[in-house]
């Protein structure tokens, strides 16, 4: 069976600790993929927004 585990964070570093923290959590047999996407916008003041998200493909 396949699973996908969903991270989403402000910051690339925040996002890279959970999945490390994840991966640990699996075997190498059990990954499948790794899916990154950056999105970015600006609030009303200007301000950019980003949010760096991964979906992570594993077998159970």
């Amino acid at each position: 069976m396949y699973k996908v585990a969903v991270f989403d964070k402000e910051h690339e570093k925040d996002l890279e600790r959970e999945i490390n923290h994840f991966l640990k959590s699996i075997s190498d047999e059990q990954l499948v993929d790794i899916k990154y996407n950056v999105a970015a916008a600006c609030n009303e003041d200007g301000e950019q927004l980003y949010c760096f998200s991964a979906l992570v493909l594993y077998r159970t």
